[in-house]
């Protein structure tokens, strides 16, 4: 009885770390409603700047006041984020103050490890907690009761902050309805910027609070956001008490769930996520938002069908692709099969986006289901390459058409988030059911037939499905089908009062781009051979994000764009330097501010402007025109 208690104080204390970053990015996500992945890197910085003033500083400021002053200064930096990056966007569709904020989660990734090198850190114990306390013959280190008991302090200080002060009451009602806020002269910028800086203050006082417990090394900030967004969205956006509830119910979860259910333990958390957004989309303890205002990222413009140059540009484009083989040699080659392949990904996320405007956040799963299948086929089946290619992608399909019923229910950012829920369960699946996917060591030695195993034959290859698969999906999206799926995307009342079924038809959207997805998986497991749960990660997910938001989400190519600059960008870097994060995330970031249209967006605007200034419509149609825009 004792050890299991043990265990449940050794989870109180995981809870106390875990609320301090999850109320922080609570608070940001609730006013702002910007999806700051960046979140971990501040929790990250926050332990490796007190490790530094602990260490070298420890007689100036002593363990506790190197802890507060490593948040403070961390805190300092997450206001001038606000003021210099995230500022300057807030006009800009939300999805791209994410692709902001990771590329900034990438810079920071490089620089920690500049500065404070690739090895772990391992922190000194805290003054008079360095000891544990006897229970019944269980040791409970006392650094743990001291986390324990600074849980709940900081959540009566926070609500007595938000219940009890003029800025708290604004807060809170920025939290329901930013909008009406604005509307009474309540200057967002400053209150944006003091929310930021409170919730990076506790995102870094979190990791400073972790050095006794953990190693400081430049993978924490991974570790833990996916944990903090599962604590927010269980417990509710803006609510302090739902974090708190939420973090204490995720950490005992992950604390006994080793020990109930070892072979299920790291879905459990996914799984009540899922469940909560399923039955109660706005959180435990949150309440439904007011209607938000259209997005602009996902709002796109009347597309037109391709003039005729533009399809002689195209296939001049296609023609010189495909002469790659005669010229380039096999490295390029590989290169260029990988780019056709996230090609056909992020063509796949881009069709539900900009069509359907639904932002998923977990669109590797398909990806990762797809390559899977076809490893399965291959290897336990023995089935040809053509046969897999052409069922394989089929698990990706079962996939979405799953999980995308209960995902289309939803919206915004509850969808988004309940994609992601979905996407960590399968990862969690490929990465525990050892007997069958092989778990973290992969499935092996799934190589292309003969016919194809050469590089300019695989080239081809890819690059032949890539172009197929793009020109189906702009099929659609001129088909009776598309213009449905953005007559419900624009004005679900308006499409509903005509007779069409909005999520029936988002539903068949969804297993559409879960089946391109799937096609790109198996095309993927081909070319390296090999099938691993990092192939439907998270990471994997958030690239495709990148790679639609990149090339522009109110364009139709902008993913055949946004994929070939990213990828092939990516693995210049890396053959090409060690801060190969470093430079793409500053492009990223340079991209954002810059071009908020994407980059494909941009052009079109450049050209239409030109078109403009040298003709002279009348005066009807400029207005007309303007409006559009």
């Amino acid at each position: 009885m004792a050890f299991y208690v043990v265990q449940f104080l050794t989870g109180l204390a995981s809870a106390a770390a875990l609320f301090l970053v999850a109320s922080g990015l609570s608070i940001i996500f609730g006013v702002t409603r910007i999806v700051n992945f960046a979140h971990g890197a501040f929790y990250m910085l926050g332990a490796y700047v007190a490790f530094t003033l602990t260490e070298r500083f420890s007689g100036a400021l002593g363990f506790w006041g190197g802890i507060v002053v490593a948040a403070l200064v961390v805190a300092a930096v997450g206001v001038l984020v606000e003021m210099v990056l995230l500022r300057r966007i807030y006009h800009a569709p939300e999805l791209f103050q994410l692709l902001a904020t990771f590329g900034l989660t990438l810079m920071v990734e490089d620089l920690v490890v500049l500065i404070w090198g690739p090895d772990d850190l391992v922190g000194r114990r805290a003054p008079g907690f360095r000891g544990a306390i006897d229970f019944f013959g269980q040791n409970v280190p006392s650094y743990d009761l001291f986390l324990i008991a600074l849980g709940p302090v900081v959540l009566g200080v926070l609500w007595l902050l938000f219940q009890r002060t003029r800025w708290g009451i604004l807060v809170r009602a920025a939290t329901q309805d930013r909008d009406m806020v604005a509307a009474l002269g309540v200057n967002q910028k400053w209150l944006f910027t003091s929310v930021f800086a409170l919730g990076v203050f506790l995102a870094a006082l979190g990791g400073a609070l972790q050095i006794p417990r953990d190693a400081v090394n430049h993978a924490m900030d991974l570790r833990v956001i996916v944990e903090v967004f599962v604590v927010v969205v269980i417990g509710g956006l803006g609510s302090i008490i739902g974090a708190f509830v939420a973090a204490v119910l995720v950490s005992e979860l992950n604390a006994f769930g080793i020990l109930i259910f070892p072979k299920i333990s790291i879905i459990l958390v996914f799984l009540v996520m899922a469940v909560v957004l399923i039955v109660r989309p706005w959180g435990l303890f949150g309440k439904p938002e007011a209607p938000a205002r259209r997005t602009p990222g996902l709002t796109v413009n009347p597309w037109r069908p391709l003039t005729s140059n533009e399809r002689l540009a195209a296939i001049a484009a296609l023609i010189v692709a495909a002469a790659l083989p005669f010229f380039a040699g096999n490295y390029a080659l590989t290169v260029g099969s990988e780019i056709a392949i996230f090609v056909i990904f992020a063509a796949s996320l881009h069709f539900l986006m900009s069509v359907g405007g639904l932002a998923s956040f977990g669109h590797a799963a398909y990806f990762g289901l797809g390559a899977y299948g076809v490893a399965l086929l291959a290897k336990l089946a023995g089935l040809p390459m053509i046969a897999c290619l052409l069922l394989g992608p089929l698990l990706g399909l079962a996939g979405a058409a799953v999980f995308g019923f209960f995902a289309v229910q939803l919206s915004g950012v509850y969808f988004a988030m309940l994609t992601l829920a979905f996407a960590q369960i399968v990862w969690s699946i490929a990465f525990q059911w050892v007997s069958v996917t092989g778990g973290d060591n992969g499935i092996l030695g799934v190589w292309p037939s003969s016919w194809a195993a050469s590089p300019s034959h695989f080239y081809w290859l890819s690059l032949g499905i890539a172009a197929l698969a793009v020109v189906i999906l702009r099929i659609i999206v001129f088909s009776p089908f598309g213009f449905a799926l953005r007559a419900t995307r624009d004005s679900p009342l308006r499409s509903e009062a005509i007779g069409i079924n909005g999520k029936r038809i988002q539903w068949t959207a969804f297993v559409i781009a879960g089946t391109v997805a799937g096609l790109a998986g198996a095309l993927f497991a081909y070319l390296k051979g090999s099938v691993f749960p990092d192939n439907m990660g998270i990471s994997l997910s958030v690239d495709a994000l990148v790679m639609v938001l990149l090339g522009g989400v109110e364009t139709v190519s902008g993913a055949v764009i946004g994929a070939i600059v990213y990828k092939a960008l990516n693995i210049w870097l890396i053959s090409k330097t060690d801060l190969s994060k470093l430079v793409l995330g500053a492009f990223v970031v340079l991209i954002v501010v810059a071009f908020p249209k994407g980059i494909v967006g941009t052009l079109e605007t450049i050209l239409y402007r030109r078109r403009k200034s040298t003709s002279s419509p009348s005066p009807i149609l400029t207005s007309r025109i303007e409006t559009a825009e």
